[in-house]
């Protein structure tokens, strides 16, 4: 029933309906000015007509349709017809009716021209309503024949976005749920008590608690694109006091402009109560480092890795080179760049920073312009269990990659590395400040310009804290915490990709580069919130289980050392740590002492090496694999 009424308020039928209407309309405007027949006997005023009058009625139809044809009325499907459609239709209605009067009036006098065109105009103008109330009517049927899903919905937000997602929500027929919209609040008050379409505009943002609980809401729809990202953030806080579910429209504000353009929603995610926002770049100085230039990324198939060369492709290097040795991330991201970036020249290798001869072959061939060194073991649990493996691949391995930056001259070699680094209390955490001080040795007697970048958590990389969450909540829990204090730094894999490139663009050598991460989170807080945000009841649906602080794990995070100041940069995101004065000298007999407690395969003997290299390192027991 439904379809064949769209079918039938479409193109011909609608042209066929509006001579029907402007027919009738002539009938009845003739009668009513003559009052000698009246409206008692219209097939009388039908055989009384003169040949002018249907000269008249036959001009003014065909003003009518050509105008409305020439300005696509007739191609709207008036059941989703918006306020543009409408304003567009009564234009085009009045032109018609000026036209129609202007020539008429010589014609036939001022008998009834005026009367005429105003009821065409107020027929056609009903007739397109009927329309639309008459199929949200069907609709509405439709779903209660059905037994459909009735979801009482609130929309944040009465501007432009929230008007196109109201009409989405209630005219989409073949929604299996039928959202019934109970109203909007906005940040602004003076909308309040105001409707878009027939929906209120019920209280202000602060209101969200009160009107769900008045009116049973079971979804809230977020609908203002424009927010900055931590406005954002309040409203999903104020939103997570109620147990609905939250969903957000994206950033659609350039596309508002389009017709019929569906809203795109999606869930709101963890990401987005970070009050992160989006970050601007230099690109100019990002371009002149890679535009054109040959960029290889190690570990490119990891988390971080992979986001920096869908980065880097955007500034169309050269060519770009994946180094890694899990070949299965490898050949997922080459798929998704040839298909994302067609005309990059991209090639993957497989292989290990370990591997010297590798290196050298790999260097050799594509003589790299810039360096990104992303390969690492990162996961802290595991490597308190395997400490050598640890220093063989994050501490040689990096310092292999140096050295063949440095013979082959490339122009700037990135260091990824980590606010674990700080007065480490885990394996991890140690490598990546030995790392960090091969990074600034080298920095001192090279060509290269050797740095680092250093940054806290980034969310939703493999083996971090929300994809393991999600995965506990999916088996119904527990969600397992460590410490109800502990607490994180957090950014998205996005912007920590974006600020390291922009980090290399200014780069001089010997550079420790601090990313911003804005304020911790407690990881506490980031369960409670996943937990509301999957749509359950934290304690009550979904229980948190404290299970203690794992080996090598502290409660909080660093950023800087007591000894490293914190100097700015042009970036506001970007700061710098003053360089370390390490020497080569001293840094090769620090690896001397790793490289020889690593043949021992000694977990004691390799973690109290690590305490002599790095004298911050404060190591925690675990058991011995």
């Amino acid at each position: 029933m439904l379809a064949l009424f769209e079918k039938l308020t479409r193109n011909r039928y609608l042209l066929i309906l509006d001579i029907i209407f402007s027919f009738l309309a002539f009938l009845g405007t003739n009668a009513f000015m003559d009052y000698s027949i009246g409206w008692k006997n219209l097939f009388l005023v039908f055989v009384s007509l003169n040949p002018d009058d249907w000269l008249f009625f036959a001009f003014t139809i065909v003003v009518y349709l050509f105008v409305l044809v020439m300005t696509n009325n007739h191609k709207v499907m008036w059941a989703f017809a918006g306020t543009k459609n409408y304003c567009n239709l009564l234009l085009s209605l009045f032109i018609s009716a000026l036209v129609s009067c202007s020539v008429s009036l010589i014609v036939v006098g001022e008998r009834f021209t005026f009367l005429f065109n105003a009821s065409i105009i107020i027929w056609i103008m009903l007739s397109r309503m009927y329309v639309r109330a008459l199929y949200r009517i069907l609709k509405m049927r439709k779903h209660k024949n059905a037994s459909s899903t009735m979801v009482n919905v609130l929309i944040v937000g009465a501007g432009s976005a929230a008007t196109l997602l109201l009409h989405d929500l209630t005219t989409n027929a073949n929604s299996p749920i039928y959202y019934n919209v109970i109203g909007f609040v906005d940040k602004d008050r003076a909308k309040i008590g105001s409707y878009i379409e027939d929906v209120k505009v019920l209280g202000d943002i602060d209101a969200i608690p009160e009107v769900c609980e008045k009116f049973a809401v079971q979804e809230i729809f977020i609908a203002i694109p424009s927010l900055k990202s931590a406005a954002q953030a309040d409203i999903i806080n104020i939103c997570s006091k109620t147990e609905c579910r939250l969903k957000i429209m994206t950033h659609v504000e350039n596309s508002l402009k389009e017709k019929d353009l569906k809203p795109i929603t999606r869930d709101v995610q963890i990401e987005d109560l970070l009050a992160r926002d989006t970050v601007v770049l230099d690109n100019s100085a990002i371009a002149k480092d890679i535009t054109d230039k040959v960029v290889l990324v190690t570990g490119g198939g990891g988390s971080i890795g992979s986001e920096l060369c869908r980065q880097i492709a955007k500034f169309n290097p050269k060519q770009l080179v994946v180094f890694d040795i899990y070949e299965n991330n490898a050949y997922e991201l080459q798929m998704e760049l040839k298909d994302l970036f067609p005309d990059l020249n991209v090639d993957v290798i497989i292989g290990s920073v370990r591997d010297t001869r590798r290196l050298n072959s790999l260097f050799s061939a594509y003589s790299p312009h810039i360096v990104f060194h992303a390969a690492a073991h990162k996961h802290v649990p595991l490597m308190e269990g395997s400490p050598g493996e640890a220093i063989k691949n994050n501490i040689f391995g990096t310092y292999n990659v140096a050295k063949c930056a440095d013979k082959y001259g490339v122009s700037k070699f990135v260091m990824i590395s980590t606010d674990k680094a700080v007065n480490p209390t885990n394996v991890m955490g140690a490598t990546k400040r030995v790392c960090e001080m091969i990074v600034q040795a080298m920095a001192k007697e090279s060509n290269t310009r050797f740095v680092a970048v250093r940054f806290g958590n980034v969310l939703g990389s493999n083996g971090s804290v929300i994809p393991l969450f999600k995965r506990q909540i999916a088996h119904g829990g527990p969600i397992k915490v460590t410490h109800k204090e502990i607490t994180r730094f957090f950014m998205t894999i996005p912007e920590a990709a974006q600020l390291v490139i922009q980090a290399a663009a200014t780069a001089n050598g010997g550079e420790i580069f601090v990313l911003d991460m804005g304020s911790p989170v407690k990881i506490y807080d980031l369960a409670v919130n996943l937990i509301k945000l999957s749509g359950y009841r934290p304690e009550i649906d979904i229980p948190i289980e404290i299970t203690g602080l794992r080996p090598g794990e502290k409660l909080y995070e660093e950023l800087l050392m007591s000894e490293e100041g914190l100097k700015d940069t042009s970036h506001e995101k970007i700061f710098i740590g003053r360089p370390s004065d390490f020497t080569m000298e001293e840094v090769e007999q620090k690896l001397d002492i790793l490289r020889e407690a690593v043949q021992t395969c000694n977990p004691d003997k390799i973690k109290e090496a690590i305490g002599k290299v790095v004298p911050t390192y404060h190591r925690t027991d675990n058991n011995k694999i």
